[in-house]
């Protein structure tokens, strides 16, 4: 009989994952229950007509998040997982026809947004000095702690990062901050994309988002061997060897508390006690559907929805040799695009496309010659729109705005087809209204208004995932895990705030 404590994570997401892997190495008995009948989450992929997509997150940074993961359960990450650092971290057409290439080599970088855009060398050094300062002194205690344990944080930590944060970044949006540092507008553009990283708008999102690029263009942009979908089976496959047991096409019903503390967890109409269950569902359904507690799910829409995606997946009957791994197609009205995401909640018909091909690392990925194309545009979160009148309309605007900038007849090369919407979105990753990112950072206080990572009612009830502090996004799921983890850990003696 196994007389360990048992954990229940709800969702095999990323964040489900290395929670179960977290747990199961601090001596729990862990127990995952996903609705899918696969791992992943948003982190999926498929095949279709020998092409194979990521469905869902494409690009990949700070791989030492899952290095350190590995080192946590004590296994070899080469036995389970390979990748390597990416040149270019993107490339960058302009509506005025400009193309830069985004070296990852920082002094190729500056020089190439000298030659292209005028810009001058000395900005680019001190924006990317000022990122990497930022999340050294900032962004790492907020994405190591939770925001609602004080007691987590050294004097020394609190020190250097009220040392670090400037005025601007509190009280600038990043729109207004990199108008101010760049001297041309194409750069300021370009910075100004980071804001999309975690669904927000960068004319209202505060100025401290710019320690974002720090992440790629710092750090480093990378690609892991056998498409995105590989980290999933890296961490699942890490899961089972540490003995998590998978429940698939198994969905939570709801989770039973007695007294202020979690009993477990009913699905499929039979229960499964639990000393602890960790959730790895949008916040927002955790407590509407599985807590039943209608005030607090209603309490938790007061704060915006990110954006979300309308992606097209393609692929394509030639190769375009001036497209890489990342590329973006820019709007020429990037600040009306946002209005329209975020206040009138519709799609501007220039939008900015987003194209991943992975088949330019790799072959096998696409029939020999073609490509897969992994084609987004960023969306309002659902709220009733006519989706399926917006679709046609922006996949013409694509076919448009790709077949003028690339000269070529794009819709003719077009050999197979799929589309993900926000109502998918919702429906195959229970992401509230499809957002992207659960909440925006659209105010400096939002990072701060984030549910935390346990509950303060109910013992033993812990959250995860893009909809919880820290955010979306790979890197900080991960940390989200490890945040829940450490806090679970001395055995549920939380303080708050």
């Amino acid at each position: 009989m196994d007389n360990r404590k048992h954990a229940i994570v709800i969702g095999a997401g990323i964040a489900g994952l290395a929670s179960s892997i977290r747990l199961s190495c601090m001596g729990w008995r862990v127990s995952v229950f996903e609705k899918n009948s696969y791992p992943g989450g948003k982190l999926s992929s498929f095949d279709q007509d020998g092409y194979r997509f990521d469905a869902g997150p494409s690009l990949f940074t700070q791989p030492q998040n899952i290095e350190e993961l590995f080192a946590f359960a004590g296994e070899p990450i080469d036995h389970y997982f390979k990748y390597q650092r990416v040149p270019v971290t993107c490339t960058y057409f302009f509506s005025n026809g400009k193309k830069l290439t985004a070296w990852a080599e920082r002094k190729k970088f500056a020089d190439e947004m000298h030659s292209v855009l005028g810009e001058p060398r000395e900005n680019i050094y001190n924006y990317l000095d000022n990122a990497s300062e930022l999340y050294e002194n900032v962004g790492e205690l907020f994405l190591k702690h939770s925001l609602h344990r004080p007691g987590d944080f050294s004097v020394k930590e609190i020190a250097k990062a009220l040392q670090t944060v400037k005025f601007p970044h509190l009280f600038k949006t990043l729109g207004h901050y990199n108008g101010s540092v760049f001297a041309t507008p194409e750069a300021a553009q370009l910075f100004n994309r980071y804001a999309t990283y975690n669904g927000s708008n960068p004319y209202s999102a505060p100025a401290m988002l710019s320690l974002i690029p720090h992440l790629e263009m710092n750090e480093g942009t990378f690609y892991p061997e056998g498409g995105m979908i590989s980290i999933t089976n890296a961490l699942y496959q890490l899961a089972l060897k540490k003995g998590v047991a998978f429940f698939f096409d198994s969905p939570v019903d709801s989770i039973k508390t007695e007294k202020g503390k979690v009993e477990g967890v009913y699905a499929g109409g039979a229960f499964y006690g639990a000393d602890m269950v960790v959730s790895n569902q949008d916040v927002y359904f955790t407590y509407k559907h599985l807590l039943k507690q209608e005030a607090k799910a209603a309490k938790l829409l007061k704060q915006e929805r990110s954006s979300s995606a309308l992606i097209f997946y393609w692929g394509i009957g030639r190769n375009f040799e001036q497209l890489g791994l990342h590329n973006i197609f820019f709007s020429a009205d990037y600040q009306e695009e946002f209005r329209h995401i975020f206040q009138t909640g519709d799609v501007w018909h220039d939008p900015t496309i987003y194209i991943n091909i992975t088949s330019k690392m790799e072959a096998g990925l696409a029939p020999e010659g073609k490509e897969n194309w992994f084609v987004m545009v960023n969306v309002p979160a659902n709220r009733g729109q006519n989706w399926e009148a917006l679709k046609p309309q922006v996949r013409k605007a694509v076919i448009n705005k790709l077949s003028t900038a690339l000269q070529a007849d794009i819709a003719a090369l077009i050999e197979t087809e799929a589309v993900l919407d926000p109502i998918a979105i919702e429906a195959k990753t229970r992401s509230y209204m499809g957002s992207l990112y659960g909440t925006s950072s659209n105010s400096r206080f939002a990072a701060f208004l984030r549910h935390p990572n346990f509950s303060k009612d109910i013992k033993g009830l812990f959250f995860v995932g893009g909809s919880v502090h820290p955010g979306g996004g790979i890197p900080l799921c991960l940390r989200s895990a490890a945040i829940m983890a450490n806090i679970a850990g001395p055995g549920f003696s939380i303080k708050t705030v």
